[in-house]
């Protein structure tokens, strides 16, 4: 398992850069501000760093994302790491190394941003044009935005529990020279999700004007709304998400034809982690690496049988509306299964079905699917039901949009229940089902499957713990139940 390497103190005191692609941390001694953000190719190598950091397995690359899917109903975990399975049974305790290393990972990434944010508008260089600085600190907010998202989900209860007043996760958002920093800049406290919530909706804001949809294999103007769409949702200011997804299905980003898009830079993705062999997911436990059967990867996250369930609940139909039959005479399921699993070998040796959306478990170079314009649809087609309106259009338009890809007869009315639903089957593995069933006060199991009462909608374990670590060299509060 990847050992953790920092505390937050030393977090917030590290992260200068050099100008390569594939950025090392170094100390502050061998790198002052000054030297790395005097030019724009020193702040675009600074920002190169904030993406590279978000590389990480623990950030954007997969073990936080499936951790969140084996705590819910999708995703089962079968292999051999302790810290992983008490995730899955819900005997989490504060000391797990894998919750610290997403909690050390994750700063870093908004230490980086942070430097950016505060060091690009002062480099004095003539030649830097400002709408080129606006664009580098406008990524640079995103990705902090993005990232301190992830951490409000994961360490906080969701906004129908506490109504926002419940604690999160230290907020953080200027750079800290430990040798002048005071006490509180050097042990911040736990920020209210209410909070870091505010933080994340001012970035996104100062953000969207300053951003292009020209490469998304980085943060996009559309990925911003549509993030931006998606804290609205969890927010229920349904109005404000229905408009800010309508803004990103409106931009040049389009839904694919077909689901082979999950390596590519297609127009499907708003926003795409671009992975190589030799600079990408990092240790083995993300995307590629847990969801891909033995011996490729490691087989130790298939499907659940619950979630296989709901996709063999509907049937393809052909182009005149009559059942889809295979070579045997048998219907064939939702295309979100039959053209994305792959059946193979679990960690303890049983035939399970697993994913095929990463399937480079050999190299683990796939991408990481962050924001699809899919979410898009679904989010304006689920704001809209909600607020009763039709922006953009209505939401069945929407659903039997996504339906008709996956082959399904159109519905004739939708409910919150179908969009929930819809969501579940094309989001599955992509770290977003927990959320879905927090936000709107569902267990995280179904009925009959393992830990059901552990998995109640306000439960503590259905939360992470803040890291022991930080809990004795901050004297952060902890949450309940650890």
């Amino acid at each position: 398992m990847k050992i953790f390497k920092y505390t937050l103190i030393f977090l917030l005191s590290v992260g200068f850069y050099s100008c390569e692609d594939d950025l090392d941390i170094l100390p502050e001694d061998d790198q002052s501000p000054e030297q790395v953000f005097s030019s724009e190719a020193g702040a675009n190598g600074a920002l190169v760093g904030v993406y590279s950091l978000a590389q990480q397995d623990d950030v954007l690359n997969g073990t936080s994302a499936l951790a969140t899917e084996w705590q819910s109903d999708n995703v089962d975990f079968v292999g051999s790491f302790p810290t992983f399975n008490d995730i899955r049974t819900y005997d989490t305790r504060s000391t797990n190394t894998s919750i610290q290393g997403i909690y050390d990972d994750s700063y870093e990434v908004i230490n980086a941003a942070n430097r950016v944010i505060a060091f690009v508008p002062e480099i004095a260089d003539e030649t830097f044009l400002e709408e080129d600085r606006a664009n580098i600190v406008a990524q640079a907010k995103f990705m902090r935005a993005l990232v301190y998202f992830k951490l409000a989900d994961l360490f906080a209860q969701p906004l129908q529990v506490g109504g926002g007043t419940n604690l999160a996760v230290p907020l953080v958002v200027n750079p800290v020279n430990p040798s002048t920093a005071t006490d509180e800049e050097l042990f911040p406290k736990r920020a209210t999700l209410n909070e870091v919530h505010t933080q994340i909706e001012i970035d996104l804001v100062d953000a969207i004007p300053a951003l292009t949809n020209s490469d998304n294999s980085r943060a996009t103007q559309a990925a911003a709304q549509q993030l931006l769409a998606r804290l609205y949702l969890y927010q229920e200011r349904f109005e404000e998400a229905a408009s800010l997804s309508n803004d990103a299905i409106n931009s040049s980003f389009q839904l694919a034809e077909n689901y082979e898009f999950y390596n590519d830079q297609s127009p499907e993705h708003l926003f795409t982690l671009v992975n190589t062999s030799a600079d990408g997911q990092d240790s083995g436990e993300g995307f590629s690496g847990l969801t891909n059967p033995a011996p490729t990867g490691r087989g130790d996250a298939p499907f659940t049988d619950n979630l296989i369930a709901a996709y063999l609940e509907e049937f393809q139909i052909d182009e005149d509306g009559n059942p889809l039959l295979d070579d045997e005479g048998n219907p064939v399921p939702d295309a979100r299964y039959t053209d994305l699993i792959q059946i193979g070998t679990s960690a303890p040796g049983n035939a399970r079905v697993f994913t095929a959306k990463f399937p480079d478990g050999v190299n683990n170079a796939d991408n990481a699917p962050v924001l699809r314009i899919t979410e898009a649809y679904l989010t304006r087609a689920e704001a809209n039901l909600r607020n009763g309106s039709s922006i953009g259009a209505d939401p069945l338009t929407d659903i039997n949009l996504l339906r008709a890809r996956a082959g399904l007869v159109a519905l004739t009315a939708v409910t919150l229940d179908d969009i929930l639903n819809e969501r579940r089957k094309e989001l599955a593995f992509e770290g977003q089902r927990r959320m879905d069933l927090l936000r709107n006060g569902l267990d995280l199991r179904r009925a009959g499957m393992p830990n059901e009462v552990e998995s109640a909608f306000g439960a503590d374990k259905t939360i992470f713990p803040i890291p022991n670590r930080e809990i004795e060299l901050s004297q952060l509060e902890q949450n309940p139940g650890y």
